[in-house]
């Protein structure tokens, strides 16, 4: 049967960006998929005398805000699901948080790389977990936390979209494709991946740390009563969804062949491929490759590029210096460049924590002994134009690891607004570009709980044809001559 072929009904995604979140009404039926917003709201960290950490209760708070409105404007909500960026968690003792958990752009963790290599080879820990070093990977956070003696203390951890679901329903549940970004779970195939006790035990980490795991799909439980009392949704329930947001997004991007890319364009470009089995080989190490469970048992085999947060943090600075940005205008400006543009790493170091970017890139092209961008809109095509050069390199990279060929590209999230990005990605690939959903993280995340409630059946591929249908692509064609774009192009 396909995706749409159900009896049909409603239910609420809560996605949390690294910047903003959102909750997000889906409808789906028989050949229908509708969302719409009834809630948005930002995501702004703080940062107190020992770090930068998350807002996890004003998160919360409009979390239950959001779900309320979804309850008012659908009394016969079925279920709620939560996903969020990976990584971060917070430390639990009983039913308390130990503090507001850190935000992974914190430089507590640059210690914990050393720590955790020393303990295991980096080449060992590869082959059991996949995944590429990144220093704010969860596993090397919880060395710092060892080191602190803060984990002396607590007797539980939660991801962050787990935490928020164990204060709306009181069960304490770890979804398996957010789990596989903490380094502490096998990398295997299918749905068979669970915590690594040995690695656990090797790295001073207690097991009981940690919570059972649960797959997409699984329904964790009904609302707390008094939680539901709050939202008015007295029959609603939590199911498990792809809870790592990227893991969201790949169900929403609307593949129709085995051999498209994705690539996941927000704060983060998630470049990768999905893959029936994980990737260890040492070359795929050396290129700093990750593994990641996906939904359905798949992988996602990807690269963390830098992203578009090189923009907007540059945005706030120009911002916070009193300078408001118009960014339409400018990207425009930056579109109507003549070349050559200034092209840089976008994944230096130098480039993660918050700051003055501009002045970083500035001076990562003077180290360099290349032109540094002289202007505001040269910054903005530099900046896009060296994301679209990194996908490129990246995709290359991806079929000669994996053997997966690539014939398309699908590029979602909010760059899929960016034209001028769509198009250099298009050019620099030399593949078509087919762009949005934007909200596809909000669209997995619904239609991961529609199959669980029957208002959806079939297989990702089915899901997926379903998302085709509902929001046809823009495509991007590769072309030297600037932008040619054709709108809801259907294969």
């Amino acid at each position: 049967m396909n995706a749409g072929q159900g009896a049909g009904g409603t239910v609420a995604a809560v996605d949390l960006g690294a910047s903003s979140g959102r909750v997000m009404l889906g409808h789906v039926g028989p050949n229908r998929l509708d969302l719409h917003s009834v809630a948005r709201f930002p995501n702004n960290p703080v940062r107190t005398i020992d770090g930068l950490h998350w807002n996890i209760l004003e998160l919360y708070r409009n979390s239950l805000a959001g779900l309320r409105a979804a309850a008012r404007e659908a009394p016969e909500l079925a279920s709620v699901g939560i996903d969020s960026w990976a990584v971060d968690y917070a430390l639990l003792r009983g039913d308390r948080m130990l503090g507001a958990p850190f935000h992974y752009r914190d430089d507590r963790t640059a210690a914990g790389v050393e720590a955790t290599h020393a303990l295991v080879p980096p080449a060992e820990l590869y082959g059991r977990n996949g995944l590429q070093v990144l220093p704010f990977n969860t596993l090397y956070q919880l060395a710092a936390d060892r080191a602190s003696g803060d984990l002396a203390v607590a007797d539980g951890l939660l991801l962050i979209p787990d935490l928020l679901g164990f204060w709306l329903t009181g069960r304490r549940v770890a979804e398996r494709s957010n789990a596989s970004t903490t380094g502490l779970l096998r990398a295997v195939g299918g749905t068979a991946a669970e915590w690594d006790t040995e690695l656990m035990h090797r790295l001073g980490l207690p097991r009981t740390l940690f919570p059972d795991l649960v797959a997409a799909g699984e329904a964790i439980g009904p609302l707390l009563p008094s939680v539901a009392a709050d939202v008015g949704g007295s029959r609603l329930e939590l199911v498990a969804v792809g809870s790592h947001d990227t893991a969201s997004a790949v169900v929403g991007v609307p593949m129709l062949t085995d051999d498209c890319a994705y690539i996941s364009s927000g704060t983060w470009s998630l470049v990768g491929v999905e893959l029936p089995a994980p990737v260890l080989s040492e070359a795929s190490r050396a290129a700093n490759f990750t593994n990641e469970g996906g939904v359905d048992g798949r992988v996602r085999y990807l690269r963390n590029v830098m992203g578009l947060w090189l923009l907007s943090e540059s945005i706030r600075t120009w911002e916070r210096d009193g300078d408001p940005v118009e960014l339409p205008a400018l990207l425009a400006q930056a579109a109507a460049l003549p070349g050559p543009t200034t092209l840089f790493d976008v994944d230096d170091p130098r480039f993660l924590a918050p700051g003055h970017l501009p002045d970083r890139i500035d001076g990562y092209c003077r180290e360099h002994s290349i032109r540094p961008p002289g202007s505001r809109a040269e910054l903005v095509r530099s900046i896009v134009e060296s994301l679209a050069a990194a996908h490129a390199r990246t995709l290359r990279t991806i079929t000669e690891l994996s053997g997966q060929p690539v014939r398309t590209v699908h590029l979602v999230g909010g760059g899929s607004q960016n034209e001028l990005l769509c198009q250099l990605t298009a050019d620099y690939t030399g593949l078509p570009v087919l762009a949005g959903p934007v909200e596809a993280t909000a669209i997995g995340n619904v239609l991961v709980q529609a199959r669980a409630q029957g208002f959806a059946t079939g297989s990702l591929e089915s899901l997926r044809a379903l998302v085709h249908q509902a929001h046809p692509p823009r495509v991007y064609s590769p072309t030297p001559r600037g932008l040619v774009v054709h709108d809801n192009i259907s294969d």
